[in-house]
């Protein structure tokens, strides 16, 4: 495919293929070197392979690029994961992520239809527009993000629990915690906002990392 490319776009001075793999391109250093007068935006736009979806979309965002925009078709059911509020019915650990960074959006449903030969899962497109700085203010985002991992990784169980299991804190200092930020000791993760999350993230932090 790369020589196929290559010979159909070869009199195009505005087109180049990188043979590289996304998880370890420095997208920051590619993107500096081919800014100019006419490229005043970058964007991203891809079809991306399913089974490393979340990999590649937590890279884009968490390396800062310079880019206005990321659109990217994925299965249906990611990308309803992706684009939901955090604490709706499909949200998870990505959902939280993705909209600390952005303003997700779906922009189409694609069938599996559309592909021949068709595949067993359908798709969307969505596109997800970066934010000038983070939707909320936090003092420690790779810990915001830790707790946010293990809320996720015991669904099941209550916040109170899972942050326990994953020794952010004693049982009696986690239930001092959500008692003193107004959480109901059943509260469990996918229920709570951003906000929250940055809330509990600051107390832990301040009071319980010391």
């Amino acid at each position: 495919m790369i020589d196929i490319l290559n010979e159909r776009f070869k009199f195009y001075n505005n087109f180049k293929i990188i043979n590289q793999d996304v998880l370890k391109v420095d997208m920051c250093k590619l993107i500096k070197e081919n800014k100019n007068d006419n490229l005043k935006n970058a964007k991203i736009v891809a079809n991306l392979p399913y089974y490393i979806t979340t990999p590649i979309i937590m890279k884009l965002l968490e390396d800062r690029l310079d880019i206005k925009s990321i659109t990217v078709m994925v299965q249906k059911e990611v990308a309803d994961r992706l684009v939901d509020k955090p604490g709706g019915k499909n949200s998870g650990a990505i959902t939280y992520g993705v909209n600390y960074y952005t303003e997700p959006n779906k922009v189409i449903d694609v069938p599996n239809t559309s592909f021949i030969p068709a595949p067993e899962v359908n798709s969307s497109v969505i596109k997800l527009n970066i934010l000038d700085k983070p939707s909320v203010k936090v003092e420690n985002e790779e810990l915001l993000f830790k707790i946010i991992k293990v809320a996720f990784m015991q669904k099941r169980k209550t916040l109170l629990n899972g942050l326990t299991n994953g020794k952010l804190g004693t049982k009696e200092e986690i239930e001092k915690m959500l008692t003193d930020l107004g959480f109901d000791l059943r509260v469990r993760g996918e229920k709570l906002s951003l906000y929250d999350f940055a809330k509990i993230s600051d107390y832990i932090g301040k009071k319980l990392t010391k």
